[in-house]
C-alpha cells in the first residue's frame, strides 16, 4: 500500500433492481476505507457506479415496454440516491452507458486483440441470463446454474479470450501476491478453480444488441463482464495511459466485491489485464452475504431490507456502525431487528453516548462549561494507562491501524474504540470526580480533562464510520464546525494535539437516543 495515494472501488451495481442492504453494506465498507485514507493524508479516488448493459437488462426493458436506456437511467438514479442516503463520499460515479466508458472498454479490447489473445470462433453451451455467465455441463445442478439460475443453450458466433493460456501466470501471480485475495478462505477457492484448468472464454454475443459494439465488428457486442470490469480503468481515463488519474491511481489498491462475483474479479480480470500488458490490482476483497431474520433475502419472501428503512428507523450513523460491527467483514451475517436494537442501545447509547453525556454534564456543572486545566496535577498509573490507550502514543500504532483498515478488520477496529469508551466509563467510576470535587477540586479538573481528551480521541477514531456523529462530538468539544465536518486527521490523536484548557464546550445533547423494542 503506497503512502500517498489510494484507489478503491465498489463493484458497479447491476441495474436490474432497487438497492438493498447488500449494496449499502459494500458501499459503506468502501466509504469507511476511503474516509480513513483521506484522514491519514492520502490522495484518494473512490469509485462507484452502475453496470447497465447485457441481455438481462434488454429483456427486462422489453417486458416493461421501455427502451433499455430509459430503464437504466431510472434505476441508476436509485443507486445515486442510495449513495447520498448512506453518506457515501465517492469521488466518481461511472455508468457503463457513458461515452468515456465505451471508449475505455473498447480500448482494452483492442489492446488484448493486438497482443493476440482474442480470436473469432463459435460458442455452443449453457448461459444463465440472470447471472450473465456461461457454465460448463459439469457445473449444472439439476439442470440449473450452481446459483439456481435458469440456463439456456446458446449457439452463436463468438469472439474468445485465450483464458486457457493464463492459468500458470495467474497461479504465479497469486503465489507472489498472497494477499491479493482476501479473506484467505476465498483465495483457496480461486486457486483451486484455476488449478482445475481454465477454458477459453466467450467474450462477445450476437443474439441481442444492448451493449458495447466490438471494435471492428459491430455485429458483435462485448460480453457484459468484460464491459463491466473495464470500468475500473475507463473511470481513470484509459485507454490514455498518460491521463492524470490513470498515472496517479492505477493499479487499484482494492476492489470490494460480494463473494458471488469473486471469480470475475480474481480470475478473469487479472487475466484480461495481463493480456493488455497492464498492472493488476493490489487486492480483491470478497465479503459475505446477509440473511434477513435467519432467511435468505428474496423478493418472493418479501424480506428485502431497503437502506432507507434502516436509516429512517435507526439513524444513518447507527446503521453504518451496525453493518460493520456485527460480523467480521468477509463472513456471512444475519440482519435481525432485535439484534440491531440491542447493539445500538448497548454499544452506542449505553457506552459511547453515556460517556459523553456524563462527562460533559460534569464539566458544565463543575467547570463552567470550559475545558479544565490539568497542569500541575501529577498523573497516576490509571491516568497514564487510560491516555496511552486513547492517544496513539506508540509511534507504530498509526501504521498498525492503517493495516487493519486495509485488511478490512472493521469489527475489530470498532471493538477497540468501544473498549476505550468502556474503559473511560470505568475510569469515571474509579476516579469518582463527584468525590474529588469535595476532596481536591484540582484533581477533579484533571480527571475531567483526561475524560474530555479520551472523548476527543474516540471522536477522531469514529470519523470514518460515523462521520455525522463524530463531527457533532468534535464540535461539542469546541472544534470549529467547518473543521469538524472536513475531518480531523488521524495524526492528531497524539498528545501534541490534546485539548487546550479554557476552550468553551457546547451543552451535551443525547447522541444516541435509546430505541424501544422493535416488536412494539
Amino acid at each position: 500500500m503506497e503512502q500517498n495515494r489510494f484507489y478503491i472501488t465498489t463493484p458497479i451495481y447491476y441495474v436490474n433492481d432497487s438497492p438493498h442492504i447488500g449494496h449499502a453494506y459494500t458501499s459503506v465498507a468502501c466509504d469507511v476505507l476511503a474516509r480513513f485514507m483521506r484522514l491519514s493524508g492520502r490522495k484518494v479516488k473512490f469509485l462507484t457506479g452502475t453496470d447497465e448493459h447485457g441481455q438481462k437488462v434488454e429483456k427486462a426493458a422489453q417486458g416493461m415496454g421501455q427502451a433499455p436506456k430509459a430503464l437504466v437511467d431510472e434505476v441508476s438514479q436509485r443507486f445515486r440516491d442510495m449513495a447520498a442516503l448512506m453518506g457515501i463520499s465517492h469521488d466518481d460515479f461511472i455508468r457503463t452507458t457513458e461515452p468515456r466508458h465505451v471508449k475505455g472498454a473498447q480500448g482494452l479490447w483492442r489492446k488484448m486483440q493486438e497482443n493476440g489473445h482474442i480470436y473469432l470462433g463459435s460458442y455452443a453451451g449453457w448461459y444463465a441470463v440472470r447471472d450473465e455467465a456461461f457454465y460448463a455441463e459439469s457445473e449444472l445442478v439439476d439442470g440449473k446454474a450452481p446459483t439456481g439460475a435458469e440456463v439456456e443453450w446458446v449457439e452463436e458466433p463468438s469472439y474468445f479470450f485465450r483464458l486457457s493460456a493464463f492459468g500458470d501466470k495467474l497461479l504465479e501471480f497469486y503465489e507472489k501476491n498472497p494477499d491479493f485475495i482476501l479473506p484467505k478462505s476465498r483465495r483457496n477457492e480461486v486457486v483451486s478453480f484455476v488449478k482445475g484448468g481454465l477454458k477459453d472464454l466467450s467474450i462477445s454475443r450476437t443474439t441481442f444488441s444492448w451493449g458495447i459494439p466490438v471494435p471492428g465488428d459491430e455485429k458483435h457486442i462485448m460480453y457484459v463482464w468484460l464491459d463491466a470490469l473495464a470500468n475500473y480503468l475507463s473511470a481513470l481515463g484509459y485507454p490514455d495511459e498518460n491521463a492524470p488519474d490513470y498515472k496517479t491511481f492505477w493499479p487499484a489498491d482494492i476492489h470490494m466485491v460480494g463473494k458471488d462475483i469473486l471469480r470475475f474479479h480474481a480470475v478473469y480480470w487479472p487475466a484480461f489485464l495481463m493480456a493488455a500488458d497492464l498492472p493488476c490490482p493490489r487486492r480483491v476483497f470478497a465479503h459475505g452475504w446477509w440473511t434477513i431474520e435467519g432467511e435468505k433475502m428474496s423478493k418472493s419472501l418479501g424480506n428485502v431490507v431497503a437502506p432507507r428503512e434502516l436509516v429512517e428507523t435507526y439513524g444513518l450513523d447507527q446503521t453504518r456502525w451496525f453493518l460493520l460491527r456485527e460480523v467480521p467483514f468477509g463472513n456471512d451475517g444475519n440482519f435481525a431487528r432485535d439484534r440491531m436494537v440491542a447493539v445500538i442501545n448497548s454499544e452506542l447509547a449505553n457506552t459511547i453516548g453515556n460517556l459523553v453525556q456524563r462527562t460533559l454534564s460534569m464539566v458544565h456543572k463543575h467547570c463552567g462549561g470550559l475545558v479544565p486545566d490539568a497542569h500541575g496535577v501529577k498523573r497516576d498509573e490509571l491516568d497514564l494507562a487510560f491516555l496511552a490507550k486513547a492517544q496513539l502514543t506508540d509511534e507504530t500504532t498509526p501504521k498498525a491501524v492503517a493495516e487493519r483498515y486495509y485488511e478490512c478488520r472493521f469489527n475489530e477496529i470498532l471493538g477497540d474504540v468501544l473498549a476505550i469508551a468502556g474503559e473511560a466509563n470505568q475510569y469515571i467510576d474509579v476516579k469518582a470526580p463527584w468525590k474529588q470535587k469535595k476532596e481536591d477540586p484540582k484533581l477533579m479538573e484533571a480527571t475531567l480533562y483526561h475524560l474530555l481528551e479520551g472523548i476527543r480521541c474516540i471522536a477522531i477514531m469514529l470519523q470514518p464510520v460515523m462521520p455525522g456523529i463524530a463531527s457533532r462530538m468534535l464540535t461539542t468539544l469546541g472544534v470549529d464546525e467547518a473543521e469538524a465536518k472536513a475531518g480531523i486527521p488521524f495524526s492528531q490523536l497524539r498528545p501534541a494535539f490534546a485539548l487546550k484548557p479554557g476552550v468553551a464546550l457546547l451543552p451535551p445533547e443525547p447522541l444516541f437516543p435509546r430505541i424501544g423494542d422493535p416488536k412494539e
